[in-house]
């Protein structure tokens, strides 16, 4: 069992590791001269250390706790994502975007994404508008790392969520505030090794505890087959996809499952499609393309970075799927009890562990509580916890499900203690040192307290994993693994974010140019602010996939037409790209405030204006069979793909002059 509690050896080791990624940005802060060095490094990064970045940035703790945890719930079918985070994120960016990308920026003299955007199109408004974009929403993907990081670091120091999480936005800022860029980039290339070999080695312990490759992976597809939490929505097991249809499920002597199929298109539509496309319009990697000084630079990349990134999500996705075989059949939990609770025989006893929080989720159509025993905007499963002491501090530091109640009885656990007899009662084991076997899937062991009030959480669940099936030794590097992830990401994304308002938002409405890094530093620590804000707000359940998913479709479905458009297709017009901008954004937050029913039912402003959850409640009508799991990009990006196409057709195109400097070897071709 992981030691929960700091020691000498952690503390030696996290202090080390500070002190180099403290020199490395010191040593970035030495060589930023100029505007060119603190936004892109210079232009003149090394091709492995750009590669890194590139995937250490990508590669975060959403990535390996957010969506390893989403594995360890759904099961394989992540590793679809694995495919498009390499053939999209790697094959397509660095082979066909890349090089036009770094040629256009160079001739433009762009320093940023929006930038970019900005002066291939002659528009203010569109690098003033992405700029915005960027400022306002980034925050939303940087607390999704924040809390994978901090979930980790309160885990297995013993420090409280909070107190985490201001200590590592502080570390993260200062490096970034200081070091400009080329800090980041130097960082990020030893916290992508770091990673790697973390990650590698998480491998090879997980099928060494398992069993091997074959058993670790029959084990999972005999779990797959007992029923399951998620089994209403379409899982057929970890091994399998979900249950593809569209519009209800009809079973023959069985009402119609209107949610039958929700479970596909959840995959599908937001965890697979929202990032595995969206990484193309991520400003934060975009970037890195211009800080290379030719395309030789970028083909040796390419190599680098696939093997990373197959590397990062594959074993975070492997992993966080074959968890449920170690806490369904292998994980001992040793200490000792000190308490149960929930147990009674009436409801208002029970302990109800929360599955699932949005509002107004246990009301009637009438304000009254469906469940009386259970708070307005949960979902909850009726259960019998035990609490255990497993360090010797006296006080329950392990909660385990012990059974359930009712029809919740065949999908919980049905833990057991070693030596109790039959028909002996487990409260006779109050106080005294057990051993017991779970027998949890992932998502059911990973039981969590916040504000008074049991819960599932997903992101709980390879922090987890760690500290019960690691040693020591591993846990403190997958501790560093976790650090370097979020640092990594952090960093790049409030280097991003602190550039847009400095230099894309800024400088552009007032016409100063000379305090532009100024700005820029403020705006990253104003961006930082409003990321610990969001991530003490929203932290539980799988908030960090969904999250990480929610920025990377609107990136893609605001920025991506408009920047294929502008870098491979001189008919694009300023028109062309305004307007497509404009609807990616617009539909995107449509959908997700009125038609996506779990975002839609969280933000509320549904619920005040037409006093319902969501435009597409009640589930399977006619006009909305599935739409309300349907993730924005889907009907968003080809939108906006559409707007630019057609705007940028019925305007005049864009002067000679313009397209002599953009590409200046086709511009007098049609």
């Amino acid at each position: 069992m992981l030691a929960r509690a700091v020691g000498a050896p952690e503390i030696t080791i996290v202090v080390v590791y500070l002190l180099v990624v403290g020199y490395l940005g010191w040593l970035g802060y030495r060589r930023t001269k100029t505007a060119t060095d603190y936004m892109i490094a210079g232009r003149r990064i090394h091709p492995f250390v750009m590669a890194m970045s590139y995937g250490a940035t990508f590669i975060s703790t959403s990535a390996i706790v957010g969506f390893g945890g989403v594995a360890g719930m759904f099961g394989m079918s992540l590793l679809w994502l694995t495919f498009l985070n390499i053939f999209v994120g790697i094959f397509i960016a660095f082979v066909f975007l890349a090089g036009p990308t770094r040629h256009m920026g160079h001739r433009l003299d762009a320093h940023t994404f929006p930038e970019l955007l900005g002066k291939r199109f002659e528009s203010k408004f569109v690098q003033v508008f992405c700029g915005l974009v960027i400022f306002l929403f980034m925050p939303l993907y940087a607390a999704a790392v924040l809390i994978g990081g901090c979930e980790f670091i309160s885990t297995n120091f013993h420090i409280g969520y909070e107190v985490a999480l201001f200590v590592f936005s502080v570390i993260v800022a200062v490096y970034v505030v200081i070091g400009g860029l080329k800090g980041v980039m130097y960082t990020d290339a030893l916290q992508g090794s770091i990673m790697f070999v973390g990650m590698v080695i998480l491998l090879i312990g997980t099928y060494a505890i398992l069993g091997g490759v074959g058993p670790a992976h029959d084990g999972l597809a005999k779990a797959g087959e007992a029923p399951n939490l998620f089994g209403g929505i379409g899982f057929r097991g970890w091994t399998s996809m979900p249950e593809f249809g569209w519009g209800e499920k009809l079973v023959p002597g069985k009402q119609p499952n209107p949610t039958g199929y929700d479970l596909w298109w959840i995959v599908v539509s937001t965890i697979t499609l929202g990032v595995g496309i969206g990484v193309l319009a991520q400003p934060q990697l975009a970037v890195r393309f211009m800080t290379v000084k030719s395309k030789r630079e970028l083909n040796r990349a390419v190599l680098v970075g696939g093997i990373f990134i197959l590397t990062m999500t594959g074993v975070a996705f492997t992993v966080g799927a074959l968890s449920n075989v170690y806490f369904k059949q292998h994980e001992t939990v040793r200490g000792r009890l000190i308490s149960l609770s929930g147990v009674g025989k009436k409801p208002a006893e029970w302990d109800w562990v929360i599955a699932k929080k949005e509002r107004g989720l246990n009301l009637n159509k009438d304000g009254t509580l469906a469940n009386p025993a259970i708070g307005p905007d949960e979902k909850s499963v009726p259960c019998v916890l035990m609490h255990l002491d497993t360090t010797g501090s006296g006080e329950a530091d392990t909660h385990l499900v012990y059974k359930g109640y009712g029809g919740a009885a065949a999908i919980m656990p049905a833990a057991s203690i070693e030596g109790l007899g039959e028909g002996e009662d487990v409260a006779s084991r109050i106080g005294q040192q057990v051993v017991v076997h779970p027998r949890a899937t992932a998502y059911t062991r990973a039981v969590v307290e916040k504000e008074g009030k049991w819960e599932f959480n997903g992101d709980s669940i390879i922090p987890m994993f760690i500290t019960s099936a690691m040693p020591r030794w591993f846990g403190l590097l997958f501790l560093l693994t976790l650090l370097a992830a979020a640092m990594s990401t952090l960093s790049s994304q409030f280097h991003a974010l602190g550039t847009s308002i400095g230099r894309d938002v800024y400088e552009q409405v007032t016409g100063r140019h000379g305090r532009g890094v100024a700005v820029t530093r403020i705006g990253i620590i104003i961006g930082i602010v409003i990321a610990v804000l969001i991530s003490g707000y929203a932290r539980g359940g799988y908030i960090i996939a969904r999250a990480t998913s929610i920025f990377f479709g609107l990136c893609a479905s605001a920025f991506l037409p408009t920047f294929i458009g502008g870098l491979f297709f001189k008919r694009t017009t300023k028109a062309g790209a305004i307007a497509s901008m404009v609807v990616g954004f617009v539909v995107t937050a449509f959908w997700l405030l009125f038609v996506k029913d779990q975002e839609a039912r969280a933000l509320g402003l549904c619920q005040a204006l037409f006093n319902k959850r969501s435009l597409t409640m009640p589930l399977a009508t006619p006009i909305s069979p599935n739409w309300h799991v349907v993730d924005p990009i889907v009907v968003a990006l080809p939108l906006s793909f559409r707007v630019a196409i057609v705007v940028s057709l019925l305007t005049r195109r864009p002067s000679e002059e313009q397209l002599a400097r953009c590409f200046p070897s086709q511009a007098k071709t049609s």
